[in-house]
């Protein structure tokens, strides 16, 4: 953990006020500043190692004083990490190495020229984008709540404090009542982000009537998404903007204690988060009579093992008192038996960090985004068959075609757009021909898939839609806590009905079998994870009907993934025996037969890995569907 500075007690909104000001007097906006991302995706490109390039050259060349150095959270962009934006110019430079820190401050800082390697070009041509705003992955988007991210070093509260963090919270507790508060959250249309889509509002103000002196606020940081890394990059970068719409929530249904609850897979969130509550603490934002108003919190964080399950409400609570993470049945609302059976309101990570937003600004701002029934931003995690693999925030109604080609930047290798999977393991996949659908929490449902908390997966023309079903429907049964029957037994029966499917067993009668098995385990488990499991399988069904019948009745596989429905065959006109397919071959199955003459493939001893045809580019080697 990063060495902590003792801060000063702030004792009213006035000191915190008056705070801020002494931090924007102490800094030279004009003065260079480095931002760096050290997000987890950019830390894995090299971040820290650039960061460190960028400090050591700063100290022998004696520019200390002239130049800042800020180490951020993720910016979103992460397919083209490490990233650095120079402020206050914003300019942008894109996979950037150790070997460029010293041209850098040559070149960019020192004489202000922009190098131009460096820089974004728009793909399909040679046009060289200079500042952040204006690369085409960001323009449709709307940053309300992840854009603070690139501005701020997470493990510092005055960067936090500078960019009016905790004025929310301020204004909260000197000029709102709870009630007022709550009457705001609700007339914003703020809906939970976490999957559910339950009225923000309704679920603080149902909690704050229920009976109980003791009540708690939990945020729920276990995503578990395959994919998924909204929460955790928020966590990472801006834990304080959480925990300012946490204490605000606190303080709106009267309860003093808080819990975070963070996977233990995200090491850099957590300790980030530890950061945040010290330096809260010591500034008077957390315990004792904040910022004077009498009001007291306390937040902790406790660390999930990794259970998907535990994403659930009810699970994750079971899992905080110690116990199993287990889901309970649903006529039980934790607004008034939660926690230890006492009124508990769990809201996830970005629904928290709309918060002090919608008290800024007003509910009457935050409804002029979006759409009549999903108001302001959402997060998604685009990933998959996409050129431009990162974090996007957007507003409700934007078009999947938009997210998917204007930001995404389409699909590689000129491929063509199959299928794009909202929602996490149990969402839907929605075809081609609804790409012009609008994003928000019912268009997504009528379409059969769910907003989820915000995981969006493409794929192109390779994908089989039979095994994407198989794949989700096995990570599903894997997760599934097995307390009831119908999630238990009911996916485990879908997802061998699957296997079989896919691996030329399918017979006339098995989609008819699955849906009648997806309307059964919709109906009767106890949770969300079993009571959405069937969607991948409903919505392939629904959309690829004709990837279904051709694997059972036409024992192909039309995409030629299903290995037991495939096999590789050798065109010996266009093999010039180079050998590459032979030292690809992991079992030795490919015999060179010499240089100018066509290798030969032993079927039999064939895994049908596809490591001969990845390295071939002669097109000798070709995929054919389909078995005797």
């Amino acid at each position: 953990m990063a060495k902590q500075e003792t801060l000063k007690k702030l004792g009213s909104p006035e000191e915190l006020e008056a705070k801020r000001k002494s931090i924007l007097e102490g800094r030279d906006t004009s003065k260079p500043c480095v931002t760096i991302c050290c997000g987890t995706g950019c830390q894995a490109y090299g971040g820290v190692k650039v960061t460190e390039a960028f400090k050591q050259e700063i100290k022998e060349r004696g520019l200390e004083a002239k130049i800042d150095i800020r180490t951020t959270g993720c910016h979103g962009f992460c397919e083209r990490g490490p990233l650095i934006v120079i402020r206050p110019r914003d300019i942008l430079y894109q996979r950037t190495k150790v070997d460029d820190v010293p041209e850098i401050i040559s070149e960019t800082i020192i004489k202000g020229d922009v190098i131009s390697r460096l820089l974004y070009t728009i793909p399909g041509t040679k046009q060289k984008v200079v500042r952040e705003n204006e690369v085409p992955f960001y323009q449709k988007q709307q940053r309300l709540v992840f854009g603070g991210n690139g501005y701020i070093d997470p493990t510092k509260i005055d960067d936090y404090l500078a960019v009016s963090g905790y004025a929310a919270l301020a204004k909260a507790l000197s000029q709102m009542s709870p009630e007022e508060i709550i009457d705001q959250v609700k007339k914003s249309g703020l809906r939970g982000r976490g999957g559910g889509g339950f009225p923000t509002g309704l679920k603080w103000q149902s909690c704050r009537r229920a009976h109980g002196d003791i009540k708690y606020v939990i945020c729920n940081c276990d995503e578990g998404d395959p994919g998924a890394f909204m929460d955790r990059s928020l966590m990472e970068g801006n834990p304080h903007s959480i925990l300012e719409g946490m204490i605000i929530g606190a303080y709106a249904i009267g309860c003093s204690q808080g819990y975070i609850y963070i996977r233990n897979e995200y090491p850099i969130a957590v300790r980030n988060a530890e950061i945040a509550l010290k330096q809260a603490e010591e500034y008077g934002l957390l315990g004792k009579d904040i910022l004077g108003s009498g009001f007291d919190l306390n937040i902790r964080i406790n660390r999930g093992g990794g259970a998907f399950v535990c994403g659930e409400s009810t699970a994750l609570m079971a899992s905080l008192e110690g116990k199993v993470g287990e889901p309970r049945a649903k006529y039980v609302h934790t607004v008034e038996k939660g926690l230890w059976d006492r009124p508990t309101t769990l809201n996830n990570v970005e629904t928290w960090a709309n918060i002090p937003l919608i008290v800024s600004r007003g509910a009457h701002w935050y409804t002029g985004i979006g759409t009549e029934n999903s108001k302001g931003t959402k997060i998604f995690s685009l990933v998959g068959k996409i050129n431009n693999t990162g974090l996007v925030e957007v507003p409700m109604g934007i078009s999947l075609r938009e997210i998917i080609y204007d930001i995404g930047g389409g699909i590689p290798k000129g491929k063509r757009f199959k299928a794009v999977q909202t929602g996490g393991p149990s969402g839907g996949c929605i075809p081609e021909s609804l790409l012009d659908l609008t994003v928000d929490f019912d268009e997504l449902t009528r379409a059969g898939s769910m907003m989820g908390s915000g995981g969006m997966i493409v794929m192109d023309e390779d994908n089989c839609m039979v095994d994407i079903a198989r794949y989700f429907l096995s990570f599903l049964e894997g997760e599934s806590c097995g307390k009831c029957v119908p999630c238990r037994e009911g996916v485990r029966r879908m997802r061998q009905i699957l296997d079989d499917i896919s691996q030329g067993r399918g017979k006339e009668g098995d989609i008819e079998l699955l849906e009648q098995l997806s309307a059964a385990i919709a109906d009767g488990s106890l949770c969300a994870l079993g009571g959405t499991a069937p969607n991948p399988v409903l919505t392939t069904i629904r959309y690829f009907r004709d990837e279904y019948q051709a694997h059972i009745k036409e024992k192909r596989c039309p995409a030629g993934v299903c290995k037991d429905l495939i096999s590789y065959v050798i065109i010996p006109e266009n093999c010039p025996g180079c050998g590459l397919c032979v030292k690809a071959c992991p079992v030795e199955a490919i015999t060179f037969m010499g240089k100018k003459k066509p290798v030969i493939l032993d079927e039999e001893k064939c895994t049908k890995c596809g490591a001969c045809y990845d390295v071939c580019r002669l097109d000798a080697i070709e995929i054919r569907s389909g078995i005797e």
